[in-house]
């Protein structure tokens, strides 16, 4: 079998065709660093998978600056804040008069497409359809790995340096010794019910709103596509809602004095979103190196997921390009521990809003009380407030 297998050379391998190895993979190649990405999902799925998507400016300048295509500025839809709803009130949260920054909704998939496109453009060699079987030598100065494509022939890649860009059920991750490394997680105990609707804005800015009867998150997509959630077991099944149930759960979360009515329309996707809070220490081991959600994963609510995976490449890509620059690998040794910092604050941000915002399980009136006060304490305080802001718009890269 070994004999039949086509041997490919290149400077840095990349499993993972997502947001984050395609960002990657267009940054060496602006550099002139060789490199191969290998995703099992074929380009469709990946284009028709529906995620949210909200974009912290730094993530929306590494987009633009790195010269792929300027959608995200054409087709973004910028916001300058957001409204934090409790007791049946609104309290708006101006990041622009607080931080001076703004955020850019843009979904996932369309991020995806863009940075796609960019490769295709390049001519950068990007395998949809493949399916990585095997790593090996991480810890020589030529890791490898083998694929297999869509036709079934079987490849092996050397590399100077491999990067697990493959997702939060990361195969690479897998394949890093017990005895090297830590995981630090947490299980929620509950769940987002999403849809997607035709509707018109309900809002100018996202609402997350507390309610005694649980979150909700009153999101957005475009001007006649909506994204809304709302709080549910984790077992939900989403069969057991009829549109007239989604809506009159969503409205009674928002419901308050001033008679706030969500507009609505056609719902025309459902779906159950579990999530976790989840940390391997370190994201390398010998020449591999993890990025994105193969290293890390952060429940929604502090919108952290894809400007984590950013924040990740912008620091491995530096090094990188220094590493071939100079041959001296000191940044690509120091990666793990400089991005960790920004990837802890964050896990602290979105543990914190997600604990302040959601209704406790099994109705403990303590915490229900003390995640108001909370509440009132943050947007009484100016101070208060832009610790929020400056946390969801983001903090500098590196």
């Amino acid at each position: 079998m070994t004999a039949t297998r086509t041997i490919i050379k290149t400077q840095v391998g990349i499993v993972g065709g997502g947001p984050a190895g395609l960002m990657l993979s267009h940054l060496l190649a602006k550099t002139g660093i060789e490199n191969l990405v290998v995703e099992m999902r074929d380009h469709e799925t990946i284009r028709n998978t529906h995620r949210a998507g909200i974009l912290e400016a730094q993530a929306v300048k590494m987009l633009v600056e790195s010269g792929v295509n300027g959608r995200v500025l054409t087709h973004g839809d910028e916001h300058a804040g957001i409204d934090l709803r409790f007791n049946g009130e609104s309290h708006p949260l101006d990041f622009t008069e607080l931080v001076d920054a703004t955020v850019t909704l843009y979904a996932q998939n369309e991020v995806f497409v863009d940075l796609a496109a960019a490769r295709e453009l390049d001519g950068g060699d990007v395998r949809f359809s493949a399916e990585v079987t095997e790593l090996l030598d991480l810890e020589t100065d030529t890791p490898k790995f083998r694929f297999t494509d869509a036709e079934g022939t079987e490849f092996e890649v050397h590399c100077d340096v491999l990067v697990g860009a493959d997702g939060s059920r990361s195969f690479c991750r897998r394949q890093i010794p017990e005895t090297n490394r830590q995981d630090f997680k947490i299980e929620y105990p509950f769940a987002w019910f999403g849809i997607l609707t035709e509707a018109p804005k309900s809002s100018p800015e996202l609402i997350y709103a507390n309610s005694p009867h649980g979150f909700a998150l009153i999101s957005q997509r475009s001007e006649t596509v909506q994204r809304m959630y709302f709080q549910c077991d984790p077992n939900e099944n989403v069969d057991d809602w009829s549109q007239d149930r989604i809506w009159t759960e969503l409205q009674r979360r928002v419901d308050g004095p001033d008679n706030f009515q969500l507009k609505t329309g056609n719902i025309f996707d459902k779906s159950v979103l579990k999530f976790r809070s989840f940390v391997r220490e370190p994201l390398s081991h010998g020449r591999l190196f993890l990025i994105g959600d193969a290293g890390h994963t952060v429940p929604p609510t502090g919108a952290k997921g894809l400007n984590l995976a950013f924040a990740d490449v912008k620091v491995l890509f530096e090094a990188l390009d220094s590493f071939y620059a100079t041959k001296n690998d000191t940044l690509l040794h120091g990666y793990s521990d400089k991005a960790l910092k920004r990837v802890w604050k964050a896990q602290n941000f979105s543990y914190w809003m997600t604990s302040m915002l959601h209704t406790p399980v099994g109705g403990d009136p303590f915490m229900a009380k003390r995640a108001l006060g909370e509440l009132e304490t943050v947007t009484s305080s100016r101070f208060g407030q832009q610790y929020l802001a400056e946390s969801y718009t983001g903090w500098p890269h590196g």
